[in-house]
């Protein structure tokens, strides 16, 4: 796995990779240790303060390194790779439990969130440049595969309706890690930490001076160092969804990774992207991918009728239109 390790750095405006969030670093009563690695093609990060203890560095992408081989619908070894080819059956109480959730939110959406989406998410490729549309007829196919009410798990055992039906967690996985790292430091005794992956935010505590930590979201398609707005987060998680995350332009249209299960293509309701402030990273992960695919109108009315979060959309005209708590 490459490594990108930077220990005891202290942070001033660093940009990160992924859902374009920065971060506004403060010494404190001690200097912050931080390291960088990619997981799940994306970077992660994670700052400790008032700790000196590297090897919790390690532990933490340690545990990316874990749910990868759970979770990653690319690699091989993985065991949503192998469900999807059937290969297996059975999956770990951690994987059964994470597609649950993922049912879960194809519930509360009815449908617009799906994460049988794999037929059609793997027909498309937002990362190698090569800005290529799935054929009509293909893509088609692979809609007829989308269905999560089709998928049943029974403890530990995942089964699919019609074969070639697949998942993909990649809506919800960052969340679930970002989560479970947080619990592992406080575990080790940790009081204040940031937790990156590739813009999920999730802080521990506050600041070591007592000041909430100050998220930048990234004006979209704007320049990396562009913020939009700032949001103040405790102990809390800052997610945001974009079309601006994954995307290509083709014959003047822009293509991106939010895909509609009905229809197989990119997502086009007017909105350019989604941020959720919660208690955990798993919950803002997944209601910001669910807000977008409902569409401002639905999405902000989820909002407003779930307790614990809030958020805001933003048009393509970047104007911003928030739930009404927040």
């Amino acid at each position: 796995m490459k490594k990108i390790r930077r220990t005891l750095l202290i942070f001033l405006l660093l940009l990160l990779a992924g859902g374009g969030f920065y971060f506004s670093h403060r010494k404190g009563n001690t200097t912050p240790i931080s390291a960088q690695e990619i997981h799940l093609n994306t970077l992660v990060t994670v700052t400790l303060y008032g700790t000196d203890r590297t090897e919790l560095l390690d532990g933490a992408f340690a545990l990316c390194d874990h749910y990868e081989k759970l979770f990653s619908r690319t690699l091989p070894e993985s065991e949503i790779y192998r469900l999807n080819h059937g290969e297996i059956s059975e999956v770990s109480p951690e994987t059964s439990e994470l597609i649950q959730i993922g049912l879960s939110y194809g519930e509360l959406s009815e449908g617009a969130f799906d994460i049988s989406i794999e037929p059609v998410s793997s027909l498309w490729d937002f990362t190698s440049g090569n800005a290529v549309i799935p054929d009509e007829k293909e893509l088609a196919e692979a809609v007829a595969l989308v269905d999560y009410r089709k998928v049943h798990v029974n403890g530990n055992t995942v089964t699919f309706d019609t074969p070639g039906m697949g998942l993909d967690l990649g809506a919800i996985a960052k969340g679930y890690i970002a989560d479970r790292i947080k619990e592992y430091l406080k575990k080790e005794g940790v009081e204040h930490a940031l937790i990156n992956l590739g813009g999920n935010v999730l802080c521990l505590g506050d600041k070591p001076e007592g000041t909430a930590f100050r998220i930048g979201v990234q004006k979209p398609f704007g320049e990396s160092t562009e913020t939009l707005t700032i949001c103040p987060i405790e102990d809390q998680s800052l997610v945001s969804s974009g079309t601006y995350e994954r995307f290509f332009q083709k014959d003047g249209r822009l293509y991106h990774h939010i895909l509609n299960p009905k229809t197989g293509y990119p997502y086009d309701n007017g909105l350019t992207a989604v941020t959720i402030r919660s208690d955990d990273s798993l919950t803002g992960d997944a209601l910001s991918t669910t807000v977008f695919a409902l569409g401002e109108e639905k999405g902000l009315e989820l909002l407003n009728r779930l307790d614990g979060v809030e958020g805001f959309v933003v048009r393509e005209d970047l104007s911003i239109h928030k739930s009404e708590n927040f």
